[in-house]
């Protein structure tokens, strides 16, 4: 089924004519080339950053993944080497605020990850596991198991899938830990971070995970509903808006109590209350195809969080959106392979200071800081 009409608010980037109160002091970041410093330890050269998490003590926390280095760069670890640089890091690298590498350990890659009060490590891949901060694993959500044929990879009646993980997040007060399964049509899952006993979930616009079904939704990449047309394109056609969440889905909890759900190829940001309960949408670079604009969820650092910072892959921009009502008041950074620019544009995130981290996959595989100067 497809709705006809967005159940939420458009963003008009026409023109990129960007409107914010008076009352709201927009922010502005500039590049920080200082940060991290290099070249990294023991000729390491970091690959495709797919996880990123900026803990209590602004600590950075980076997964990446060494499978990545080819044989165009693995020239140290030849035997004989062939020449000085490079070596595959580990999985697992930690920066202080002056680029220092203070931690790093190696462990299965992942996609998503979190760091919570107690220093313990949730890293999601195929399932979420839960490491000490020197990377021991010391526990697990188990996986559903799969089903024998021919009812398929999993059966139709499975509430919950563990397969894909996208993103974790908790909320430490409730001790409950959020995750994002991006398997078939993507589903939001909620844990008691102490037992990992599953509690709740729910799909997009807050369907009930008995609704959603095993075949995946393909699209189309949302344009807004039918009451929608920018103008960015004349050849776009007008769409209806998918029910389910169309690729790639992360997450990220307000200090005020809201789950912000972000599906790439959908090109939009989804509001529910912990309980699961829609309350409202934005529509973000809806002339986006392919890979999406919404690639994930942070907030400005400011008490009231009045900014959602929204990473866009494949425009390789970050957006910032008035949290409110989801216009967009400024963006920073363009495509491109320079410092300041990005080419895979893939993970964010902000420290206590406002400074926002990023982290690439494709050709950028890098880390980078953009501070705030105001």
């Amino acid at each position: 089924m497809k709705i006809k009409k967005a159940m939420g608010l458009v963003i008009s980037l026409c023109c990129l004519s960007f409107t914010v109160s008076a009352q709201m002091e927009v922010p502005q970041y500039k590049f920080d080339a200082e940060w991290p410093k290099l070249p990294l330890p023991n000729q390491w050269w970091m690959q495709g950053i797919t996880g990123l998490y900026v803990d209590h003590e602004d600590n950075i926390w980076v997964l990446n993944r060494p499978s990545n280095l080819n044989n165009t760069e693995n020239y140290a670890q030849l035997d004989p080497p062939a020449a000085e640089c490079c070596i595959a890091p580990p999985a697992v690298i930690v920066f202080d605020t002056d680029g220092n590498v203070i931690r790093s350990w190696d462990t299965q890659e992942g996609h998503g990850m979190m760091v919570d009060r107690d220093g313990y490590v949730w890293i999601g891949s195929d399932t979420v596991r839960k490491f000490t901060s020197d990377g021991e694993l010391i526990a697990a959500i188990e996986r559903i198991p799969e089903a024998e044929p021919p009812e398929g990879k999993y059966p139709s009646d499975v509430e919950i899938i563990v397969d894909q993980i996208e993103e974790v997040r908790a909320d430490e007060e409730m001790r409950e830990l959020y995750t994002i399964d991006n398997y078939l049509n993507g589903r939001v899952m909620v844990y008691d971070m102490d037992t990992l006993e599953f509690k709740r979930g729910w799909g997009a616009y807050g369907k009930p995970l008995s609704e959603i079904g095993v075949v995946a939704t393909d699209g189309p990449a949302n344009g807004g509903g039918v009451e929608f047309y920018s103008g960015e394109s004349p050849d776009r056609d007008i769409e209806t808006v998918s029910t389910d969440f169309v690729g790639h889905v992360t997450l990220d909890l307000s200090n005020d109590g809201w789950v912000y759900v972000a599906d790439r190829r959908g090109n939009r940001i989804q509001v529910f209350s912990k309980q699961g309960d829609f309350q409202k949408e934005f529509f973000l670079a809806t002339w986006t195809r392919q890979r999406g604009s919404a690639g994930g969820v942070a907030f400005s650092h400011d008490p009231d969080q009045r900014f959602l910072i929204i990473p866009d892959i494949q425009n390789n921009t970050i957006w910032i959106l008035d949290r409110d009502d989801g216009n967009v008041v400024n963006r920073v950074g363009s495509a491109g392979d320079n410092g300041g620019q990005f080419h895979g544009l893939h993970m964010l995130d902000v420290d206590s200071n406002g400074n926002i981290y990023t982290g690439e996959v494709q050709q950028g595989e890098r880390v980078q800081r953009f501070r705030l100067i105001n």
